[in-house]
């Protein structure tokens, strides 16, 4: 008789247990207390309301199918960036798949990542790329942005800046960028380097609609882009951001300088070394937590 008291104890104890354990687990689901940090201190849930945003951007990435490595090292620079103000959504963008191992490795990409525009076209650089990309985006998306973006694989973009720097600005007949020729701060005397420049949604409506761009898509791409919009009045709202646009130090005379703390862009990333001294100058991991499970 007294072991099975025990045994009927034991059961009670174990109940008790679960129940206990019951209502702690459903606490902290209610309770914005989720997570103990390392020294066993709670850390909150930020319940705060966000502000609404005040805008969209599409970035579109041009590069080319084969960069597997790229894509995802730019899926992680870019993955731990956001605006509160902008709603910012970020493509790789290249032409027409030609290798098999293409077609199942980038569709392995597209089922996790969903992160992938491929125009009909041959891949190519100053042969029409950018006119298909800016021409087709009325058609294959689902919706309209208000500034589309087109930025080069060798650049690093840093969203918050940019988003505030485009905050201000108009929604339409608008062309953003880094003016050439670099020693210029005149945004109409030429045209946007193609590191990186943002059109306003009707411009790129215009150029799926109109003549000039579809009868000058061969050359310099930026270049060829300036050309289309001074050849149909068009961007009369133009502005360019320096010294927060710019290349590598070293890299490209006149459009180089040092790294400065206001940086929007920063062009011509070819090694890693060189990726390296910028991400460690912004320090990109700052907002890295303490965790059991890793130290560095």
């Amino acid at each position: 008789m007294p072991s099975r008291w025990l045994v009927l104890a034991s059961l009670s104890s174990i109940s008790l247990l679960l129940y206990f354990l019951f209502l702690l687990f459903t606490l902290q689901i209610k309770s914005p207390l989720l997570l103990l940090s390392p020294s066993n201190s709670p850390i909150l849930l930020d319940n705060t309301p966000r502000p609404q945003t005040q805008f969209s951007l599409l970035i579109g990435i041009l590069t080319q199918p084969d960069l597997y490595d790229r894509r995802h090292f730019l899926r992680l620079i870019y993955g731990i960036q956001s605006s509160p103000i902008a709603e910012i959504h970020i493509k790789f963008v290249f032409c027409n798949l030609t290798k098999n191992e293409q077609r199942i490795f980038i569709a392995l990409e597209i089922l996790r990542f969903n992160d992938i525009i491929i125009l009909n076209c041959t891949e190519n650089m100053n042969s029409g790329k950018t006119y298909t990309y800016f021409s087709s985006l009325t058609q294959i998306l689902p919706r309209s942005y208000d500034y589309v973006m087109k930025a080069d694989d060798d650049v690093f973009i840093r969203l918050i800046p940019l988003a505030s720097s485009l905050a201000p600005l108009p929604r339409t007949d608008m062309y953003y960028g880094f003016v050439i020729p670099c020693t210029s701060q005149n945004p109409f005397v030429e045209y946007m380097s193609g590191m990186g420049f943002v059109l306003s949604w009707d411009l790129v409506q215009w150029i799926t609609e109109s003549s000039i761009p579809a009868n000058h898509t061969y050359g310099p791409e930026d270049k060829t882009v300036g050309k289309w919009l001074k050849m149909g009045n068009k961007a009369k709202n133009r502005f360019s951001n320096k010294p927060a646009m710019y290349d590598y130090p070293g890299t490209n005379g006149k459009c180089s300088h040092e790294l400065i703390s206001d940086t929007i862009a920063v062009h011509r990333l070819k090694r890693w070394d060189q990726w390296l001294n910028v991400l460690t100058f912004f320090n990109v991991t700052e907002t890295l937590k303490p965790s059991y499970m890793y130290h560095l």
